[in-house]
């Protein structure tokens, strides 16, 4: 089992920056063996992949938050426990929703993963205009 657990959510006005945190935890857990990701769900809309790390902690971004988000981990060659961030900048009101973070056990003989198994409870991202 792993387990993550999220934090450093909050308001935040148009334009500014947040930085969110996960800390993922567990014997099974190895960033060479699991990828990572933050995901978004906002009212009304469709649960969103916003960035993610491969086992080989290459990233991964939506279109929309391209070049504004930044997704990193502490430690590319933890074990048992590690920490996620994601640094969010000139953050719009479109940014707002609640943010999980995942992992993922990659594919045999390759540094992908076809799912998440393992999902935190989420953190609430408030952008005001």
């Amino acid at each position: 089992q792993v387990q993550l657990v999220e934090s450093g959510g909050g308001s935040v006005l148009t334009g500014g920056s947040l930085r969110i945190s996960c800390v993922v935890s567990g014997v099974e857990y190895s960033a060479s063996r699991f990828c990572v990701g933050w995901f978004r769900q906002a009212p009304g809309k469709e649960h969103e992949e916003v960035a993610s790390l491969n086992a080989a902690a290459v990233p991964k971004y939506a279109d929309s938050v391209a070049g504004r988000f930044t997704i990193s981990e502490e430690n590319p060659n933890a074990n048992a426990k590690n920490t996620l961030y994601l640094q969010m900048d000139s953050l719009q009101p479109e940014d707002t929703g609640t943010y999980y973070c995942a992992a993922g056990r990659r594919r045999p003989m390759s540094w992908v993963c076809d799912d998440y198994n393992f999902w935190g409870k989420g953190t609430l991202v408030t952008v005001a205009s």
